[in-house]
């Protein structure tokens, strides 16, 4: 044997990525397929729920056509059109975020920024249980409390702006004190925890380096989140918005919106009116999986564009 071939050093696997594979414990590789396994699992989840549903909803779907956008919804007319529903909840829930979210990055900031944290801590635990607060509970209070006393404050504006133009058609009079306005106003009361505390988390935990696109990532992943709480939140919408299948621009008129009306009219519906509102929770889960992949679009390019700068 010649001396190079003794001093050669060890082969270099042709998979460095396998090996590494084979050298990693026991635990560490039974958690990953574990890990694998959960994953997967939800994604089969989810491909059922959406299959079995839209397996229901056919019957709507081919029966009106492309009159499931229409404005007219009235199961005693046999007329099952979406669009009045599909208007209120992107009303309300455009309503809730613009009113949420400033406020809820603002004590967020305000939180990590400025108040010490013995004075902090205790504000933090204030908001963590809001957010915990069950849906029926906002909307029994905005039922009960709340909309009375702000019909009287709806009433007073209606009639400043009576005969402005634009602010009459979106506040004149009449005014009810279960409105659209009213329903995003207690989404935004419910959504304000839940973007406050993902905001705090996000700006608390990362280096002061990546601070600035924290702030980016951040409040567009607590912005997600609260618009998904409010655009499926069902109970508290019910309760609130006046359970009116019109479409207009009066803010502070009854409307509807699509997760409440699956909630008052499922349990009578039989027929193709209980294939409609089926329909109606097969296209609010097809409008939130588009937003959020429109969304981590726009998250993946900002994080693209702080890589390469």
């Amino acid at each position: 044997m010649s001396v190079a071939t003794r001093r050669a050093g060890p082969a270099i696997p042709a998979d460095p990525a396998r090996a590494l594979s084979e050298r990693r414990p026991l635990g560490d590789r039974g958690f990953q397929i574990l890990a694998l396994a959960c994953g997967l699992l939800v994604l089969a989840i989810l491909v059922l729920i959406a299959t079995s549903t839209s397996q229901q909803a056919a019957l709507w779907f081919s029966t009106e056509g492309i009159k499931v956008f229409a404005k007219t919804w009235n199961p005693a007319a046999n007329q099952f059109g979406a669009l009045p529903f599909i208007y209120g909840t992107a009303i309300t829930g455009a309503i809730a975020v613009i009113m949420a979210v400033p406020v809820s990055v603002g004590i967020a900031l305000l939180l990590t920024q400025v108040v010490p944290y013995r004075w902090a801590r205790p504000i933090v635990y204030v908001v963590d249980l809001l957010a915990v607060v069950p849906s029926v509970v906002w909307g029994l209070w905005g039922i009960l409390v709340f909309g009375p006393w702000i019909q009287h404050i709806y009433a007073s504006i209606g009639s400043a702006v009576q005969g402005v133009p634009v602010l009459d058609d979106l506040f004149g009079p009449p005014t009810s004190g279960a409105s659209f306005f009213t329903c995003g106003i207690i989404l935004a009361f419910m959504i304000t925890p839940i973007v406050t505390s993902l905001s705090r988390e996000v700006i608390a935990t990362v280096p002061a380096i990546d601070r600035e696109g924290a702030y980016a990532l951040g409040a567009t992943g607590a912005v997600l989140l609260g618009l998904g709480r409010a655009m499926g939140e069902t109970i508290a919408t019910a309760l609130v918005i006046g359970s009116s299948p019109t479409i207009t621009s009066h803010l502070f008129a009854p409307g509807y919106n699509m997760p409440a009306v699956i909630a008052n009219q499922f349990g009578e519906a039989s027929g193709v009116w209980r294939s409609g509102l089926i329909g109606l929770g097969v296209m609010l889960f097809a409008i939130t999986i588009i937003i959020n992949i429109i969304a981590r679009g726009i998250v993946d390019r900002s994080a693209r564009r702080q890589r390469g700068a």
